[in-house]
């Protein structure tokens, strides 16, 4: 499937954007925010995607960056939110906003978000508190560590915890154990650290 898209871009309407690629026009469903972010109608600009298909419909979504796309990824897994809902919540709230929010459980600044009622900020809260990557941060994790702490997120482990977990079972492991044996012993060394 197709990462992302760069081409002219012809129109930039409200959630939407056309860009020229190929000979193709692709329309596109972007957040208000993500369409401030890029560049404008008559530039080359590069959008990240993700297809929608059903069996009655398909539809490309866009974001200006892979972080606001995982964002959003993260959101559909949120019971209650379909894209067009994680769509809209990325368009009424910043990332770093967003995150602060789901950290701090304020479930009053989710409500202002358009579209969110207090039983689907509940929900956010509750399956995504620790989950998101901070966009505003450079990740804590280096890029070794990356897959193994997203393996220890889909476990259902806080972040920043498997994180610094990861850095404890890094910096514990005796020198000499490289590649795969490396992995795996970080990988049950920070489980224990979780535990």
């Amino acid at each position: 499937m197709f990462n992302s898209i760069r081409g002219t871009i012809t129109e930039k309407l409200q959630d939407t954007l056309r860009i020229v690629t190929g000979g193709i026009e692709w329309d596109i469903a972007v957040p208000a925010t993500d369409l401030a972010q890029l560049p404008e109608a008559g530039e080359t600009g590069q959008v990240f995607t993700w297809l929608y298909h059903k069996e009655d419909q398909m539809r490309v979504f866009g974001f200006a960056d892979r972080a606001r796309r995982t964002t959003f990824l993260e959101l559909l897994k949120v019971e209650g939110i379909g894209p067009k809902g994680a769509l809209k919540i990325l368009g009424g709230i910043s990332p770093e906003d967003l995150e602060t929010a789901l950290e701090m459980e304020d479930i009053a600044r989710l409500e202002g978000v358009p579209g969110l009622g207090k039983k689907t900020a509940q929900k956010m809260i509750l399956a995504l508190k620790g989950k998101l990557t901070p966009v505003s941060r450079a990740d804590p994790v280096s890029s070794p560590h990356r897959e193994l702490v997203d393996a220890l997120v889909e476990m259902g482990y806080d972040k920043r915890a498997a994180a610094e977990a990861l850095a404890k079972a890094a910096a514990a492991l005796p020198p000499g154990v490289d590649g795969t044996e490396r992995e795996q012993q970080l990988f049950k060394q920070a489980i224990r650290f979780l535990s």
